[in-house]
């Protein structure tokens, strides 16, 4: 099936209108200031940041797989995917509350609102990545998929530019905000919801949805969790494409946790202020999209698995190498000077080594999860299009909660940043390991 340039177009504005939640609140903005600021300490900031990862993980991963199979069975994907934006709206609009010294009770809802925004956002990306298949053939499934990601970190690199040009970079700054009340952070949410609203319309006006089934909720409920149990036991006749959600599931784990910690990582390290963070996230959103980008031409010249491959060793490498450095010592064994209170931007040999390595982790974020959705759409079942992207989900989602959780639970008992953060080597090891044995080509 082939629908209008028109509506390829608008669903990509999915991944643009949900993208400055991840770029802001879960990545550059929100997360370090949370961890900075809000939080009793940095190390206890990022373990209560990985507690709320785990805690949305969790539900993700029980409710994901049940929501695509009943999604199947009614049809339509546009209203499941209304609500879910819902939530996300609504969670991040309360981050605007997140000031610091939060009492134990304020700084619950702030983690629950997270928490919200995140759930809504993982389930819309399910359904969104269901209606991949009937907009182009089968040959331009990884070239559309990747352009949506691409555009998506440019959605992220603008917001993040907005921020910063508004907010950070102005002694004084628009409408009046209080850069000693961390306005600007806290206003990542609100700003994040706003955008959220207006460009997900060209996704619901242009891109054709599916036809309903003609059944009632309780029927498509049943019939959908009936499906879901004839797949979950079909499975292992599958094997294929067992294997592929099975890698998924382990390097997918880790390359969620790398996003999501690494705001905090950098920020903590070095002591950057918001303009530092700001830009260096900017850095990575445009090694990402140029990484999409690029990925979707490896895709079509050498398929999806090889583009995932090459991306997970660039991942493998470049936090081996993030984790090589703090603030006096590169790359493990060699002592360098201190960065100094009034530096220039990244102007300590550490900083300049740090950024190095960012460009080996950044670019290959876009393509290997645009890849990861490209071959999805490539093994699943035709006819169980959204119930397999449900479990693709849960494969993304199964285990999520354990890489943040062994994060939060290592920097506890060690009180080492670095030491939680390296938990994500031997996902990515596993994924890579698993994704070896799995064939592009089939379907079973």
């Amino acid at each position: 099936m082939k629908s209008s340039r028109l509506a390829q177009a608008s669903w990509t504005t999915f991944d643009w209108a949900f993208q400055p939640f991840f770029t802001l609140v879960t990545t550059f903005i929100f997360a370090p200031y949370f961890a900075a600021a809000v939080a009793p300490d940095a190390a206890a900031g990022q373990a209560l940041w990985g507690y709320t990862q785990t805690v949305a993980g969790i539900a993700i991963a029980l409710l994901a797989p049940v929501l695509g199979a009943v999604a199947d069975a009614a049809g339509p994907r546009k209203p499941w995917i209304a609500a879910l934006a819902l939530l996300t709206f609504i969670g991040c609009g309360a981050l605007w509350y997140a000031v610091p010294g939060l009492g134990s009770g304020g700084l619950l809802l702030m983690l629950a609102a997270v928490t919200l925004a995140t759930i809504g956002a993982e389930f819309a990306i399910v359904f969104n990545n269901a209606m991949l298949p009937s907009l182009v053939p089968p040959q331009r499934i990884g070239v559309l998929s990747a352009i949506g990601w691409g555009v998506g970190y440019v959605g992220g690199l603008v917001s993040l530019g907005f921020v910063l040009g508004l907010f950070v970079l102005p002694e004084v700054p628009a409408f009046g905000l209080d850069k000693a009340a961390h306005e600007a952070e806290r206003l990542s949410g609100p700003l994040s919801a706003v955008w959220l609203a207006l460009f997900i319309l060209p996704m619901f006006l242009f891109v054709p949805d599916q036809a309903r089934a003609g059944i009632s909720r309780r029927a498509a409920v049943r019939q959908g969790l009936s499906q879901l149990a004839r797949t979950l036991r079909s499975l292992p006749a599958h094997g294929n494409v067992l294997r592929y959600l099975i890698a998924h599931m382990i390097y997918g784990d880790a390359l969620l946790a790398i996003f999501a910690f690494g705001g905090i990582y950098a920020r903590a390290t070095f002591g950057w202020d918001l303009l530092t963070i700001g830009i260096f996230g900017i850095l990575l959103n445009v090694l990402a999209m140029l990484g999409s980008f690029i990925g979707g031409v490896l895709e079509a010249l050498a398929g999806s698995k090889t583009t995932i491959t090459i991306s997970l060793v660039m991942l493998i490498l470049g936090t081996i190498g993030i984790l090589s450095i703090g603030a006096e010592h590169v790359f493990f064994f060699f002592p360098v000077e201190a960065p100094l209170p009034d530096r220039a931007l990244f102007d300590s040999p550490a900083e300049r080594a740090f950024i190095l390595c960012t460009l080996v982790l950044g670019l290959p974020f876009g393509p290997a999860q645009a890849s990861s959705r490209s071959l999805m759409a490539k093994l699943a079942p035709p006819h169980l299009m959204t119930e397999f992207f449900g479990l693709y989900a849960l494969s993304g989602k199964a285990t999520a909660f354990l890489a943040p959780f062994m994060i939060g639970i290592v920097t506890d008992l060690t009180d080492d940043r670095r030491l939680g953060i390296a938990v994500v080597l031997p996902f990515l090891l596993v994924g890579l390991w698993l994704l070896s044995g799995v064939r592009e080509d089939k379907r079973y």
